[in-house]
């Protein structure tokens, strides 16, 4: 597959256009891929809103019945349930990591084994996550699919 990028003017709207022979599962993932990029949730901090673009979350997590997005500086609640978002955008780079939480696999830079047939997720802003070692099996399938 060739892949081209073209810089066009700022007159001009941004576009991906994908051509195939045939629509498969991998042209699929591109463009849910492309269009989770351009995403954007709307969290709460304090009293005032935010839009977070989905890209700009490193992970989810629901804590005493509420849910919690971080991204690299910031945490900010969001008004939905984690098996909302989980059915929402864990088709997506989101992974189901453990009860809990939800983890952006776009932001992980490297996995190493933990206790008890865990792992530890190091994030790229320097934080670990835990993958339950319910979700292990399931993360590294993931994994070896992409």
């Amino acid at each position: 597959m060739r892949v081209t990028v073209e810089q066009i003017g700022r007159e001009k709207e941004e576009q991906v256009l994908i051509q195939c022979h045939e629509v498969t599962e991998s042209i699929r993932e591109i463009e849910r891929f492309v269009k989770l990029r351009q995403e954007k949730l709307e969290g709460y901090d304090a009293d005032r809103m935010y839009c977070i673009p989905l890209s700009d979350v490193y992970y989810a997590e629901a804590v005493d019945n509420r849910l919690y997005i971080y991204t690299e500086k910031n945490v900010y609640e969001l008004k939905m349930k984690l098996y909302t978002f989980e059915e929402n955008y864990c088709s997506g780079e989101f992974f189901r990591c453990s009860r809990t939480a939800v983890v952006n696999l776009m932001r992980v830079s490297y996995l190493r084994p933990g206790l008890n047939g865990r792992l530890s997720a190091r994030l790229t802003n320097g934080e670990d996550i835990i993958i339950s070692r319910k979700y292990v099996n399931a993360l590294k399938a993931r994994l070896q699919n992409e």
